[in-house]
């Protein structure tokens, strides 16, 4: 827990509920251990896609598809989004999602690895949502900012790993350590690339906003 407890109960309590739909995806989710984004990145989410309207939204890491779900509804309608995601067992869960939500048409769902699927893809994307392999992000890097326009807003989420990010390398478990100098590089790199303007915030589980000069 970044910020204290309390203080993000509160907070949630102020939230307006989503579409039936979309509330019962989340639970689903939370029910199987599935990681989606928290309450308070939810928020914040919707009010940057808001602001930015957005019409081509790149996100790497579908999961079981909510966070593409709930970004659809505060895009422009004609807006389109593509979604990236490798696990095998997510994937048609994620498809469902869209089926019952009936977006099939607005979001296109790409099966593979995210750095090779990246690559693939020409853009420009004027928005992109960081939401995968956290020790992956730094080689994630240089393709988003390719793919982003002028102006484009890049979304990294989970970037302060629950406040591990501020303590010694060797204060982490060891099985987490190549994933927290990685998530180290990755906000120095984020923070001091002459292409991105950037601030990074102690929201839900650490959220870096950047925009591509």
């Amino acid at each position: 827990m970044i910020v204290d407890e309390r203080m993000v109960t509160y907070i949630h309590s102020l939230e307006s509920p989503e579409k039936p739909l979309i509330e019962e995806i989340e639970q689903e989710a939370l029910d199987t251990f599935v990681p989606i984004i928290r309450k308070e990145t939810q928020s914040f989410l919707k009010v940057l896609l808001m602001m930015k309207k957005p019409l081509r939204v790149l996100e790497v890491g579908t999961a079981i598809g909510f966070s593409a779900i709930l970004m659809s509804e505060y895009i422009p309608e004609q807006g389109h989004i593509t979604t990236i995601e490798k696990y095998e067992k997510r994937i048609p869960i994620a498809r469902e999602n869209f089926r019952r939500a009936g977006k099939e048409d607005q979001i296109t769902l790409i099966e593979g690895d995210a750095l090779e699927v990246m690559k693939s893809l020409e853009g420009p994307y004027d928005f992109i949502f960081m939401d995968a392999a956290k020790g992956q992000y730094i080689h994630y890097m240089p393709e988003a900012i390719r793919l982003l326009e002028p102006g484009g807003v890049l979304v990294s989420d989970n970037v302060l790993q629950d406040g591990d990010i501020i303590e010694s390398r060797y204060a982490v478990e060891r099985r987490n350590r190549t994933i927290h100098s990685r998530m180290r590089e990755y906000l120095y790199e984020l923070k001091h690339k002459e292409e991105l303007q950037t601030s990074i915030l102690p929201l839900g589980d650490g959220v870096a906003l950047s925009v591509k000069k």
